[in-house]
């Protein structure tokens, strides 16, 4: 179950909040949908639920708040937006790689694309699949950890009807499963057929929360739409036989040929059309949408000022209808209901426990439309109308409605027209509101109140400052405060980490290329003569400041970190990527041995090529062959690590690369200044008196491996890279500390 209490976004100078003391819930076993028109606040909703954005609000998602859940993705499965990961990793290897992540077995990845039909597709890229296999795949992400609860933001825009049908069927059979299903659209209809619970918003506010039964009675209707070259003697025929039956039945014609029946059936009006000799072209049964304006009329809207009539008042055509998403324009119909017409049950806020005391402190008047015949109480306390209390609607007293006469008589909500014949509505005094709740029990099925399920009392919100307002006690005005949840570490780092490398080809590549330029450089240095055996193994001319496979290497690691800031697999939507040691440490093991084994290829591919030219002169082994190979492998390994770190510190694997040749370009010359001024001393012998201090002999040999790493950080080269690497992980663990506070 998700509780959700006072959802407030933070104000923005000179805009109204995206969204306002927002609550309700989402209960186990039930697909609830957030209903709004672009811009009504669904979005944000979603986003300070799971603590991706700062505002005011609680929510508890099975009586816990998210950040207080030890893995959150084992708890919550999300969708928002397109799937983030890297275009050139394959469907299989994405999955694979997010498995790590989750600390869940590898084979999940292969049962949740057999879940979602894409089996077929595991080798293909992620940036050649169309709309409706990403939403797949989205999915797909969202089931990997077998999460209780899917929270999924428009997760049918863009697909076909046939992938819709397929996704509404995937996320019911979640919910009969026990899990809780909430998402978000646009379109009513699809609110109405595929939904438990409809939660409907307007402008940032809570305007309707309703079963989605009584959503559909409420706010779509069902008509029979009617095509004829007769539309006027049809109709005609339809109302006179109505009035006829007592029965209530509302013909609206609109415009050319086109009549839209409400409260009859197609095989009525079809017997109807026989006896009267009258020709149909169509006849079909439609769900209409009565729009927003229905949720309490507007008064400058055209047809409100109009009524069913023409603009003076004289009979003519009634309000065109058009079947548009929640947000359209004025011009949608807004058909009176019937008194015959069932009402439905008066239905609770989740906020709302039956009580019939009044909230204390000031309530401010309704500024959101009120709807009519809508299932929300009448105690729901909030300090603007984000869920205000319905009304039924008056009987005119000798409304000539579309049936005539007491059955006949129509409802119309307050603030709307009526036809010429009525006497107009009632007065908002005598209207009859909805009956108070029921106390129901606080079962997933039910009405509960959140309150309730919740267990203790609602926790304080808010701070000091507004007015004070009390619901079952005194709370304060203001939610309390949502900070930014940190992005998810992976629970298996070294594994993630040689997935996301492995996963893409980049780096296979630039090992490749790395070994060609390094092959190419040496036979050109050994043909030109005057370099030493050393740099044509390296493939290092004098006059760069760092050989290919070092700048390779320090390319490979920059692109570690570079690619979780540019496709954010770990953080979706959230900007950042997590700054654990953990991961930090995965990612320096797996850097250093690319570095390692990149340096051994380029020198043996370098020997190979040298021997294969030029013969065994320049393939002979140098007699300080150890001493240069640990400066060699030193130097890869560093350029690497100092990738890592950098591309890590500045979030940029530009910035990475930067760092890796400013090393040699900048600090190299700063190090040798320090290293020649005569106020520095030597180490000579310091291997020989670090032995007699410790008094015993080095096992193995160690002093000569000690001397050895001496000698290379002694270097210029070696002691500016120990100097950025310590710069640069102390930049990191600041950072990563920082994160930590906020």
């Amino acid at each position: 179950m998700i509780q959700a209490f006072g959802l407030t976004s933070n104000p923005r100078k000179g805009l109204p909040l995206a969204l306002d003391d927002v609550s309700f819930e989402a209960r186990a076993g039930h697909v609830t949908v957030l209903l709004g028109a672009p811009g009504a606040g669904k979005t944000t909703a979603l986003r300070l639920m799971l603590e991706l954005q700062q505002g005011r609000g609680l929510t508890y998602f099975r009586g816990r708040p998210l950040h207080r859940i030890a893995h959150p993705s084992r708890e919550v499965g999300v969708l928002l937006g397109d799937v983030p990961g890297h275009p050139a990793r394959t469907v299989r290897g994405h999955l694979r790689m997010l498995c790590a992540a989750a600390g869940v077995p590898v084979r999940r990845a292969d049962e949740v694309l057999e879940a979602v039909g894409l089996v077929s597709l595991r080798d293909e890229r992620l940036g050649t699949l169309s709309r409706g296999m990403d939403r797949r795949l989205g999915l797909a992400c969202a089931l990997l950890a077998d999460p209780h609860t899917l929270v999924l933001d428009h997760p049918a825009d863009g697909l076909s009807e046939r992938e819709s049908r397929w996704l509404h069927g995937l996320l019911r059979a979640h919910a009969a499963q026990g899990g809780t299903v909430l998402s978000t659209t646009a379109d009513p209809k699809e609110a109405a057929r595929t939904a438990d619970r409809v939660v409907t918003l307007e402008q940032g506010r809570l305007v309707a929360d309703q079963e989605a039964a009584h959503f559909a009675r409420n706010r779509l209707r069902p008509r029979v739409a009617v095509r004829t070259p007769h539309a006027a003697r049809l109709a005609a025929a339809l109302t006179k036989e109505a009035r006829t039956a007592r029965r209530s039945v509302e013909v609206v014609q609109e415009n050319g040929n086109r009549l839209s029946v409400y409260g009859s059936t197609c095989a009525d009006i079809g017997e109807a059309a026989f006896r009267h000799r009258i020709l149909v072209h169509q006849l079909a049964d439609e769900v209409g949408d009565m729009g927003p304006g229905a949720d309490g009329g507007d008064a400058d809207s055209t047809h409100a000022g109009q009524g069913a009539g023409g603009r003076d008042g004289e009979p003519g055509p009634a309000h065109a209808h058009d079947d548009r998403p929640t947000g359209g324009t004025p011009h949608e119909e807004q058909p009176t209901a019937a008194v015959g017409a069932p009402s439905p049950e008066p239905d609770r806020s989740p906020l709302n426990p039956p009580s019939t005391s009044t909230p204390a402190g000031p309530r401010p008047a309704p500024t959101a439309p009120v709807p009519a015949d809508t299932d929300i109480d009448t105690d729901i306390a909030t300090d603007t109308a984000t869920a205000t209390a319905p009304v039924k609607g008056s009987v005119a007293p000798g409304g000539a409605g579309p049936g005539g006469g007491a059955a006949g008589a129509a409802v119309t909500p307050v603030g709307e027209s009526v036809a010429p014949g009525d006497t107009g509505p009632a007065p908002a005094a005598a209207a009859t509101t909805a009956s108070p709740a029921q106390p129901a029990p606080t079962d997933g099925g039910s009405d509960a109140s959140p309150v309730a399920a919740a267990g203790p009392a609602r926790p304080p919100v808010g701070g000091p400052s507004g007015p004070s307002r009390t619901l079952e006690g005194a709370l304060p005005a203001l939610p309390p405060p949502i900070a930014v949840r940190s992005a998810p570490s992976p629970l298996r780092p070294l594994r993630y980490e040689l997935r996301r490398a492995a996963g893409i080809s980049t780096g296979f590549l630039t090992g490749a290329a790395v070994l060609l330029v390094s092959v190419l450089t040496s036979l050109v240095l050994a043909r030109i003569g005057h370099t030493s055996q050393a740099r044509l193994l390296a493939a290092w001319p004098v006059q760069l400041p760092l050989p290919p496979a070092a700048l390779g290497a320090g390319l490979l690691g920059a692109l570690a970190f570079g690619d979780e800031f540019r496709h954010p697999a770990l953080a979706a939507d959230r900007g950042s990527v997590p700054r654990r040691l953990g991961l930090l440490t995965a990612k320096l093991l797996v850097s250093a041995l690319t570095a390692l084994t990149l340096a051994f290829l380029t020198a043996g591919c370098d020997a190979e090529a040298l021997y294969l030219v030029h013969g065994r002169e320049f393939t002979q082994v140098p007699a300080d062959w150890f001493q240069l190979g640990a400066s060699w492998l030193a130097l890869t390994v560093g350029c690497a690590w100092a990738g890592v770190l950098a591309a890590g510190v500045f979030r940029s694997t530009t910035a990475g690369l930067a760092a890796v040749v400013a090393v040699p370009v900048a600090v190299v010359p700063l190090v040798q200044k320090v290293v020649e001024s005569a106020s520095v001393r030597t180490a000579a012998g310091f291997s020989v008196r670090l032995r007699e201090v410790l008094l015993s002999q080095w096992p193995f040999g160690g002093d000569r491996y000690v001397a050895a790493a001496l000698r290379v950080i002694a270097q210029p080269v070696g002691g500016a890279l120990a100097l950025s690497l310590s710069a640069l992980l102390c930049a990191y663990l600041l950072t990563t500390m920082r994160s930590r506070t906020r």
